[in-house]
């Protein structure tokens, strides 16, 4: 597994665990103009977690949505949803509700930058992207397909760094909250850190303990890891 993937299918199971990710896509209804303002207000002014929660919830179908833009790429639905949903915290974290406008299209507007981002950092090892597949519109209404986006060099530099400065506030919070072997664990399990990816029961022969016993340090790591990201994101 490339260290890309590994690091999409790590930040998936903190997502899932967070809530944020539901593999039935049964996600809640939007916020009405008054209630996204009110919780908008508790969070900005108040620092409100659980304003940002609802926040954040009622807005996956806005993620479930701009993904599917993008489902002829080479990364699947449930990893698509998963970068999407950390634009969509980033667009939370900087929107300016002051400006009287709904969140929806700036939200999408982050979530769509975050996805391409994923894209043009993986274009170069991909193998199935269909990059002439139009997914947008521009200005003029005139179609625009992967090739169009991801052509430039700026772009390609851009998304290289974005992915590493994410990479690098995961393996950060590793570092913070996780014992040496729990960190190892990770590494193994999810091919991080240069390592190719291995199963649970290839790590517990490593480590002379039972394949259950890694699935507890991993769940139990990828819990501590999912509280801290609750908290710094």
């Amino acid at each position: 597994m490339l260290g890309f993937l590994g690091i999409l299918d790590l930040l998936q199971r903190v997502l899932v665990f967070l809530g944020y990710f539901s593999a039935s896509e049964s996600f809640p209804k939007p916020l009405k103009k008054e209630d996204e303002t009110k919780y908008f207000v508790k969070f900005k002014e108040e620092n409100d977690m659980h304003a940002k929660e609802m926040l954040i919830n009622h807005n996956l179908r806005l993620v479930a949505h701009v993904s599917k833009k993008y489902s002829s790429s080479n990364i699947t639905k449930e990893d698509l949803i998963s970068i999407g949903i950390i634009g969509l915290i980033k667009g939370i974290n900087s929107f300016d509700y002051n400006k009287g406008t709904k969140f929806a299209t700036y939200g999408a507007r982050c979530i769509d930058n975050e996805i391409l981002m994923a894209l043009r950092s993986e274009t170069k090892t991909a193998s199935n992207v269909f990059l002439e597949d139009y997914i947008s519109f521009d200005e003029e209404g005139n179609n625009i397909s992967l090739l169009d986006i991801l052509a430039t060099d700026e772009d390609d530099v851009n998304s290289k760094v974005n992915l590493k400065v994410e990479s690098e506030f995961l393996y950060k919070i590793m570092d913070e909250v996780l014992e040496d072997r729990e960190k190892e664990i990770l590494y193994f399990r999810y091919g991080l850190k240069g390592k190719r990816s291995y199963t649970q029961r290839e790590i517990a022969d490593m480590y002379d303990i039972s394949r259950s016993y890694v699935s507890r340090i991993e769940k139990k790591a990828i819990e501590k890891i999912a509280i801290s990201f609750k908290k710094k994101y």
